[in-house]
């Protein structure tokens, strides 16, 4: 499996964004999808993930209510629309792909997800 994110970019506080990530190879084993973020000198940190069906979207605290995560099974892509963005959310953006079933619920470590995209920046000015 390959994953290509994009739609990074530059944003004034309180404007929006929409990541897309495409993905390619054996879609069919991937199970749920996340984004995850890295700011420099610091650990990925979950965002959000969403189930195969798209009916489970948990949401890290800091992103709840501002953030919605998609996907569009038949066109392999996964969204990310950012709304209301802060200047603490500019960070490399990267989305993920796991292709095993967790019955406790979604992974939100990045250990459990085995296929990753190449980062898009996400950079919100004050």
């Amino acid at each position: 499996v390959q994953l290509q994110a994009s739609g990074g970019g530059l944003r004034q506080s309180g404007g929006s964004l929409r990541l897309s990530c495409v993905a390619s190879g054996r879609t069919g084993s991937i199970h749920s999808m996340a984004w995850f973020r890295r700011v420099p000198g610091k650990e990925r940190e979950f965002v959000a993930a969403i189930s195969r069906s798209g009916d489970t979207t948990p949401y890290a605290d800091s992103v709840k209510g501002r953030f919605s995560i998609s996907r569009d099974n038949p066109k392999n892509t996964m969204y990310l629309q950012m709304d209301r963005l802060k200047p603490e959310d500019t960070a490399v953006y990267f989305c993920a792909a796991c292709s095993q079933y967790y019955p406790t619920g979604l992974p939100r470590l990045p250990e459990r997800y085995r296929y990753w995209g190449q980062g898009t920046l996400v950079t919100v000015s004050s």
